[in-house]
C-alpha cells in the first residue's frame, strides 16, 4: 500500500512538474495573447475582439480543443480537451477554467482582465499538458475552458448560470490580479441602482416658482444617504455619482439621475440596505414635488463562498512555487470590491485567488493598467497559473480531497442558507454580525 502512495505522489509530482514546463514553453504565445486584449480594451459585451483572439488560441493556436466560439453569449466561448483517462471508469472530473477580458470605461484594462484571461489559457494548456503525458490518469477528466464576459457591467457569468453554461462542471477555477497574493478575500454582495427624478423646467431667473427642480432632489438624495452611513455598519457600502444634473444654469433642471451602488459582506444583507437606500431615494421626490424611477441592475453579484479545502490547496502549492501570501489582517478581513463569480461560488464549488504582478498600484488607475500590460506582470501570471494546475491535480490524485472540497461548498452553502432563513423569521440586521481588491 505505501508503495502505491508513493508511486501515486511521484506520478503527481511528475504531473505538476510537466504542466510547468507547458507553460513555460508556451510564455510567449500566452504573453501575445495577453497583450493583444489588453491593446483593444473593450467593454462588456462588447469584447469582439478579445473573444476572437482567445477563440483563435484555442482553434489555431493550440490543437486538440473542440470550442463553441458563441457559447450562449455573442462574447462568451467554451473549450474542452477529453474525456481521457477512459480506463479508469467512473465518472468523469470535468475540471474548468475561466477567463475574463471585459475592460473599464476611460482607462483600459486598469483592472488587469488581460491577465485574468492569460491566467485562464495557460493553466489549460498546462493542465492538458500534464494529461497528455500520463498513460493511465487515476479517474476520467476533462478539462473547460469558458470565456466569461461583462464582468465589470451586467454580469456575463450570471448570464451564463441562467442560461445552464456551468451544468456538468466539477470545479472552476480563475484569479484575479491585485496588488498581493491572496487565496481568498472577502468580496462583497454588490446590487445597482439608477435613480432617475421628473420635474418641471422653468426660467431659473424670471420664474422659478413656476418649476420643480430634479437637480435639488438628486442633492438631496445624495446628502440624504451621506447622512445615513452614519447609522450602517462599518463594512457596509453605499456610493455613487450624479450623473446628470441639468443642462443649463438659468433653467430649473426637469430631470436629474443617479448612479450608486450598494455593498454589503453577505447577500443575505443586501435586502436591507436596499431598503433603507430606498427611503433617502423617494423621501428626495417628496421633498420637491418630483417623480422618481428606480431602476436595479439586471443582476445582483453575490459574496463568494470560502472553500476552505481549496484555498489550503492554492496555498501549499503556490508556496511550492514562492508565492509570499499576504498576512495583513486589514488587507485579509476588510470587503472592498464585487464579481459575479460570487453567483458562481454558489454554484459550483471553486476558488478565485489574488495575484501580485510586480506594482504597488492600485487597481482601476493608470497606473494598474499599464502594469497589466508590462513584461514585468508575465512571471506573477503565469506562476499563478502554475499553482491552479497544481492544486486541481492534486484534487485529480486524490479522491478524498474532491469529496472534502464537495463538502465544503455545501456547508459554505447551508450557512448561507440558515442565515437567510433566520433572517426571514425575523431577525433584523442588527443581530448580525458582518463578514481587497476586486473587479466591480
Amino acid at each position: 500500500m505505501q508503495t502505491a502512495d508513493k508511486c501515486n505522489q511521484d506520478q503527481l509530482q511528475q504531473c505538476k512538474q510537466k504542466a510547468g514546463c507547458c507553460i513555460d514553453s508556451a510564455k510567449d504565445t500566452l504573453f501575445a495573447l495577453s497583450k493583444d486584449i489588453w491593446s483593444c480594451a473593450e467593454l462588456a459585451y462588447e469584447e469582439k475582439q478579445s473573444h476572437d483572439i482567445l477563440v483563435r488560441f484555442f482553434t489555431e493556436t493550440e490543437k486538440g480543443w473542440s470550442v463553441e466560439s458563441h457559447y450562449k453569449l455573442d462574447t462568451a466561448f467554451r473549450a474542452t480537451w477529453g474525456p481521457t483517462g477512459v480506463n479508469a471508469g467512473g465518472d468523469t472530473l470535468n475540471i474548468g477554467f475561466l477567463c475574463e477580458y471585459d475592460a473599464l470605461p476611460g482607462i483600459g484594462h486598469a483592472c488587469g482582465h488581460n491577465l485574468i484571461a492569460e491566467v485562464g489559457a495557460a493553466a489549460a494548456v498546462g493542465m492538458k499538458g500534464a494529461l497528455e503525458a500520463l498513460v493511465d490518469p487515476p479517474v476520467r477528466v476533462m478539462v473547460t475552458v469558458i470565456g466569461t464576459p461583462a464582468e465589470e457591467e451586467g454580469g456575463g457569468k450570471i448570464d451564463l448560470i441562467e442560461a445552464g453554461g456551468f451544468e456538468g462542471l466539477d470545479l472552476v477555477f480563475m484569479a484575479h490580479p491585485s496588488q498581493e497574493d491572496a487565496a481568498y478575500l472577502p468580496d462583497m454582495a454588490e446590487d445597482d441602482v439608477t435613480v432617475k427624478y421628473y420635474g418641471k423646467a422653468s426660467h431659473a431667473a424670471a420664474y422659478p416658482w413656476e418649476g420643480i427642480n430634479a437637480l435639488d432632489a438628486a442633492v438631496l438624495a445624495y446628502n440624504n444617504l451621506s447622512v445615513l452611513r452614519q447609522q450602517l455598519k462599518p463594512d457596509w457600502r453605499l456610493h455613487g455619482i450624479i450623473k446628470h444634473g441639468g443642462v443649463k444654469p438659468n433653467i430649473i433642471p426637469a430631470f436629474s439621475e443617479l448612479v450608486f451602488y450598494l455593498r454589503t459582506p453577505k447577500r443575505r444583507d443586501l435586502p436591507f440596505l436596499r431598503e433603507k437606500a430606498e427611503q433617502c431615494f423617494r423621501s428626495a421626490a417628496m421633498a420637491t414635488g418630483c417623480r422618481v424611477e428606480l431602476q436595479y441592475g439586471p443582476h445582483e453579484y453575490h459574496n463568494i463562498l470560502l472553500n476552505k479545502t481549496l484555498t489550503r490547496l492554492y496555498e501549499e502549492n503556490g508556496k511550492a512555487l514562492g508565492i509570499e501570501f499576504t498576512t495583513d489582517e486589514q488587507v485579509l478581513n476588510t470587503p472592498s470590491g464585487s464579481t459575479d463569480f460570487g453567483n458562481l461560488s454558489f454554484v459550483v464549488p471553486g476558488i478565485h485567488p489574488y495575484f501580485y504582478i510586480g506594482t504597488e498600484a492600485l487597481n482601476h488607475t493608470e497606473e494598474y493598467t499599464a502594469a497589466a500590460g508590462s513584461d514585468k506582470a508575465q512571471f506573477f501570471t503565469l506562476r499563478t497559473a502554475k499553482t491552479l494546475v497544481m492544486m486541481a491535480l492534486d484534487v485529480l490524485f486524490n479522491p478524498e480531497l474532491l469529496k472534502q472540497v464537495k463538502e465544503d461548498f455545501h456547508l459554505s452553502k447551508l450557512k448561507e442558507e440558515c442565515e437567510v432563513t433566520g433572517r426571514e423569521n425575523g431577525s433584523g440586521p442588527g443581530q448580525w454580525g458582518g463578514a481587497a481588491s476586486a473587479s466591480r
